[in-house]
């Protein structure tokens, strides 16, 4: 039988150096791991004490940003005119308005100006519109928000345009009572809701023939003439009513005027 040679033992050595600097092999410290392998092995390690150490949690503040704008999303966003106004907080109470109403910080701190104001009336007007929005929040099913003051580029922008951008950026609706304010908030792509124009809707609707009661209250224009009132406010004028100043009187509406700022109605006896 030919002789079986034997198996040649391959030993990788560890290279030190002695304290002359001369290199020397020591068998007995031998490494039988690939650089390699040892460098992927790391880093599967490294994956897994990854994986098990607890997940650190998200700041606070920026969970209470994302859930207040959650809050405010196709919310009434308020204007100065129309809370001074008044008349919205009348809608509300009477439940034709519900869901989030939304005061912007900046309308807020212009509410507070015209209340702390040296005119009297401005004072007065302020101050009820402050107290209405106090009242309002005791409303059920209405909840009132402060949006905090706008940063970054938008605090550069006027009150108006920083109002109509939140609107828009929420999915809105502004509710004013300054037509300017109204149409550029249309142009901007936002639904906003004039009190005025609302107002002149719900007025009653007269046509020619139509019998009123009204109160002649003061003479026209026309020396001839008497004025009266419905009450909703839009005005009749009586032809030759100017003797009946101070008394009721059954009248027959004659025509009916659109202005601006509402109907007209002329009318006789």
């Amino acid at each position: 039988m030919p002789k079986q040679e034997k198996p040649q033992e391959v030993i990788v050595q560890e290279v030190t150096g002695n304290k002359s600097g001369q290199a020397v092999s020591n068998p007995e410290r031998s490494n039988f791991f690939h650089p390699r392998f040892m460098g992927a092995f790391a880093d599967e390690v490294a994956k897994l004490v990854i994986q098990r150490l607890p997940k650190l949690p998200q700041r606070t503040k920026k969970k209470k940003s994302a859930s207040k704008n959650k809050q405010i999303q196709g919310g009434f966003f308020l204007d100065t005119s129309a809370i001074i106004d008044n008349r919205i907080f009348d809608v509300i109470k009477l439940g034709l308005l519900s869901g989030v109403v939304v005061v912007p910080d900046s309308v807020l701190l212009e509410l507070k100006h015209i209340a702390d104001s040296k005119d009297p009336l401005k004072k007065d007007r302020g101050r009820k519109g402050l107290e209405a929005l106090e009242k309002v929040k005791k409303v059920k099913g209405v909840k009132v928000v402060v949006l905090s003051a706008i940063k970054g580029k938008d605090a550069q922008k006027e009150v108006d345009e920083q109002l109509i951008s939140a609107t828009k950026s929420n999915k809105g609706k502004l509710i004013t009572c300054d037509y300017n304010l109204e149409k550029k908030a249309s142009v901007h792509g936002v639904t906003a809701i004039n009190m005025h124009a609302l107002a002149q809707l719900l007025k009653v609707a007269a046509v020619p023939g139509e019998k009123i009661t009204v109160k002649v209250v003061h003479i026209g224009k026309d020396t001839t003439q008497g004025v009266g009132y419905l009450d909703d406010g839009t005005m009749i004028v009586v032809e030759n009513g100017s003797h009946l100043l101070g008394q009721d009187v059954s009248v027959t509406v004659a025509r009916v005027i659109q202005t601006q700022t509402g109907k007209i109605l002329f009318a006789h006896q």
